[in-house]
């Protein structure tokens, strides 16, 4: 079977079952900052696990794209590790469990994969009973063939949340497969014995203290790897030697004219820039961007390392751009949003790869210094950890730091290269998060809505309610009261404040009683359906169970909704101005302004922004109606909705039209027609990264108030320069004009006093033993202007010596030259200065033929030119 009869497979036989298929979501997980990276096929699940939120459907299955970077190190050295890899699965929330679980993966595995009973192993976890009967009796795998494992392996459990134990089915692959040792068996290392499906059973809730209470609710969580059971079904030894990969390998192969099964070394590169180049297609095309932090980093590393094995071959063009359009040849047809965001993937990666070539060329020269430097000292071995500073800023495989080195019979210390290298992998996994099903606070607030009832949002509709205190929390711990001067968290069973989401910021609001007034600064949303206001309590007493008046902010409100439906109408503008290859990488609506990222590759010009300002400017004008509805998320693909970045769709979606101009999915507050938005004005564009821009805008009173600001400039510069604002151009012409002619005219002045002050000068040559001495005090305002005099006064003498001193602010600044003539007999400029500046109370030094030095104490310049005869005539009796 190909991998896309596997992944059909897999879905059509759950879909079979009741399962609802879902796509693949996005490698950026949505609205969770716990994770870089979507790593598993559970994470765009866990809500549901948790309860936090409610599942439209309680049986799905997925084949979901996914990216993990801890074992980056040995991609392509072993059989099955890879950065990207698609996880087949199949989930219940709340509905079936062990039994259905384990009878249908049996199913399939046998069944529809056609596996052999007799080669395949069960584990289990060793205090599982309930999953050894099911397996044992239901299935009727002999006892000897399930094996019993320890928690470090078969119970899946991270911090507090859901966990519970897990069951795997593997496959004997043969003992040639196999290490030779006499207990090897499932769990060994080695790749006889391969795990295939792991099934989770989610039936404990694991609390702080470790206690573990059985759910109400069980779920399962099951993750087959579509490569691995590729591997299997297509009799290959490795991942990569499946159709997943091998095409994109030999299509490597052909652009880097190498041949794959070559060599241990061809074969490695061949792997590593398959993986690598797969990872980055699918984690630009869901809109991550090289960088240096976060998962822009990453994208960085992972491309720069397979260029690097590109290099290691001996190919030093451009290539993995190419490689990308493979990936994206092969797998468009499952995951479409490749094909069209083709152009953009390969560009970000073309201008990533260029960035590379201009890293490594830096890289180098630190290199050539590291290496002399080591020389000069008499070392024959570069530090490690310099080596590995290398690596890591500019990419340098230690390999080629070897190569390098060891052309100028250098070694390096491999030991401390490793240490180096093991210290930040250390430092990497106690800074990684783990993937959490929920926080602390999240339980917490969990608890507090399954107890006391949700929040019902009317915002869209209304800026003040009647509501009901369901609940009060301060310092983490619910209680039951607060009053003046405390900070507070509340619940309501009813809210028009809007819980900060998709780049929109919150609400303010006055909550009020009978002589109650508490000032909302903030609102979240926390769980699914459970709003909580944070506030501050101004006067009197608030309860639980109290009734409340609650009333948004309205002009806040007004004026964040004008800035929000702008970013809708200059989204669109972006893309008909610089291309459909524009992307929202961004947001922040603010009451007083607007910020948008989106993907492009070059500055935007003035022109450019002129025309966007004026494209969103006529659609404000057009008074177009504003409407919001409804709909599945696939009508809406269907209607040409565009979805922004971050954000996350369940099946039911929230439309926000503006006329025929915008269609996008959107959760934020709008107003009701485009003319509301009054004037638009865009204020800045910036870049913030590798093929990422941002402009900022202003609306409404934001708008006015900017313009005002600008007329008041207007007028104080008109008012300075005398002239009117309309004047004022010509005015500001007219004084450039004249400022260039008196600087024109102070330069020919300079000139001449230069002139003759360098006549006056040479009167003061001394002879000193047949040699022409000057030493003189200048008038030169800076060491630039010093030497230049110094230059000239050489040039004007022939042969001899030049000494000149000058004073700035109270300081000295001294030049000495020797000509070339008499720097082969022994005088020495830089020997001068150092012996002279001292007087002044500086020090300096330089080359046999121009030195020069500055010293604090400018009054005792007569003392260092009457010292510089003497020490000339000491140079010269030597």
């Amino acid at each position: 079977m190909t991998g896309n009869e596997i992944r059909d497979s897999f879905l059509n036989f759950f879909a079979k079952r009741g399962h609802y298929i879902i796509p693949s979501a996005s490698l950026i997980p949505a609205n969770d900052p716990s994770i870089l990276w979507t790593a598993a096929g559970m994470v765009p699940f866990k809500p549901f696990f948790t309860g936090a939120a409610t599942p439209e459907h309680t049986r799905v299955t997925t084949c979901q794209k996914c990216l993990r970077t801890p074992d980056i190190d040995v991609v392509g050295k072993t059989a099955r590790h890879h950065t990207f890899f698609e996880m087949l699965g199949n989930f219940s929330f709340g509905d079936y469990f062990k039994t259905e679980a384990i009878n249908w993966a049996w199913e399939f595995v046998t069944v529809n994969l056609g596996l052999p009973k007799e080669k395949l192993w069960i584990s289990i976890y060793e205090n599982d009973d309930e999953a050894f009967e099911i397996w044992h009796k239901q299935v009727a795998i002999p006892a000897d063939k399930i094996i019993r494992l320890g928690k470090d392996t078969n119970f899946w459990e991270i911090g507090v949340g859901p966990c519970g134990p897990c069951s795997e089915i593997y496959i004997d692959l043969g003992e040639h497969r196999g290490c030779g040792s006499a207990d090897c068996g499932v769990g060994c290392d080695c790749d006889r014995y391969l795990e295939i499906w792991n099934l989770v059973f989610i039936q404990f809730f694991r609390d702080e203290e470790g206690n573990y209470t059985p759910l109400e609710n069980k779920g399962i969580d099951t993750g087959m790897g579509l490569e691995r059971v590729a591997s299997v079904l297509q009799d290959v030894r490795t991942n990569f030697d499946t159709d997943l990969l091998r095409e994109i390998m030999d299509y490597t192969a052909e652009q880097l004219k190498v041949i794959y099964g070559k060599d241990d070394k061809t074969d490695l590169a061949l792997k590593v820039i398959a993986d690598h180049s797969r990872a980055v297609t699918f984690a630009i095309g869901d809109g991550a961007l090289p960088s240096n932090e976060g998962r822009g980093y990453v994208i960085r590393r992972l491309i720069r390392r397979a260029v690097r094995f590109g290099r290691s071959l001996g190919v030093d063009e451009l290539f993995l751009h190419k490689v990308a359009g493979a990936v994206i040849h092969q797998m468009s047809g499952t995951y479409t949003d490749l094909g069209s965001n083709q152009g953009h993937i390969k560009k970000v990666i073309l201008n990533e790869e260029k960035r590379f070539s201009e890293t490594l060329a830096n890289g180098t020269e630190i290199l050539n210094k590291l290496i002399e430097e080591a020389i000069r000292a008499g070392n024959a071995v570069i530090s490690g950890l310099d080596a590995f500073q290398l690596y890591d800023t500019y990419g340098f495989p230690l390999e080629l730091t070897q190569e390098i080195a060891g052309e100028q019979g250098l070694l390096i210390d491999e030991d401390s290269f490793v240490q180096a290298m093991e210290s930040q992998r250390s430092r990497a996994r106690s800074a990684r998060q783990e993937t959490e099903y929920i926080s602390e606070t999240g339980v917490l607030y969990k608890n507090i809505r399954d107890e006391r009832g949700t929040t019902n949002f009317i915002g869209y509709n209304a800026l003040q309610a009647e509501a009901k205190v369901l609940a009060l929390v301060k310092d983490g711990q619910n209680v039951q009261s607060a009053q003046a001067g405390d900070e507070i968290e509340i619940v309501l069973d009813i809210t028009p404040c809007y819980a900060e989401a998709g780049g929109q910021v919150t609400d303010f609001a006055v909550l009020s009683g009978q002589d109650l007034n508490v000032m909302i600064s903030q609102v979240i949303k926390p769980v699914e359906n459970l709003i909580v206001h944070k506030g501050k309590v101004e006067s009197g007493l608030l309860q639980v169970n109290d009734t409340v008046k609650i009333e948004v902010a309205g002009e806040r409100r007004l004026s964040i909704a004008r800035n929000h439906s702008a970013t809708h109408l200059l989204h669109k503008a972006l893309k008909e101005v610089l291309g459909e290859h524009v992307n929202q990488a961004g947001s922040l609506v603010e009451p007083d302004r607007l910020r948008f990222d989106f993907t492009h590759y070059a500055a935007v010009s003035n022109e450019e922004l002129n025309k966007i300002e004026k494209i969103v400017n006529r659609t404000i004008l057009s008074n177009l109606p504003v409407t919001v509805s409804e709909s599945s998320l696939s009508k809406a693909r269907e209607m040409g909705a565009a979805a922004l970045f971050g954000e996350k769709y369940g099946d039911l979606v929230r439309v926000v039209k503006m006329g025929e101009f915008s269609l996008e999915l959107c959760g934020g507050t709008h107003i009701h027609s485009t003319a509301e938005i009054g004037l638009f004005k865009l204020i800045s564009e910036s870049s913030i990264g590798s093929g990422l821009r941002r402009v900022e805008a202003v609306t409404g009173e934001g708008a006015l108030h900017y313009i005002e600001t600008k007329e008041q400039q207007l007028l104080m510069l008109a008012h300075l320069v005398k002239s009117s604002p309309n004047e004022l151009v010509r005015r500001v012409e007219s004084i450039i004009k004249s400022v260039k002619e008196l600087e024109h005219e102070s330069e020919a002045l300079k000139a001449k006093l230069a002139r003759f002050e360098v006549e006056n000068l040479l009167s003061q040559v001394k002879m000193i033993k047949n040699i022409k001495v000057l030493a003189a005090k200048a008038s030169a305002a800076d060491m630039d202007s010093l030497r230049a005099m110094v230059d000239l006064l050489r040039d004007k003498i022939q042969s001899g010596i030049v000494f000149l001193s000058a004073a700035n602010n109270g300081k000295a600044n001294l030049v000495a030259a020797v000509t070339k003539d008499l720097t082969s007999i022994g005088l020495h400029a830089g020997k001068l200065i150092k012996e002279v500046a001292p007087v002044v109370g500086g020090g300096g030094g330089g080359r046999p033929d121009m030195a020069q030095a500055g010293g604090k104490d400018a009054s005792r310049i007569p003392e260092a030119i009457e010292k510089v005869y003497t020490v000339v005539a000491e140079q010269i009796v030597k």
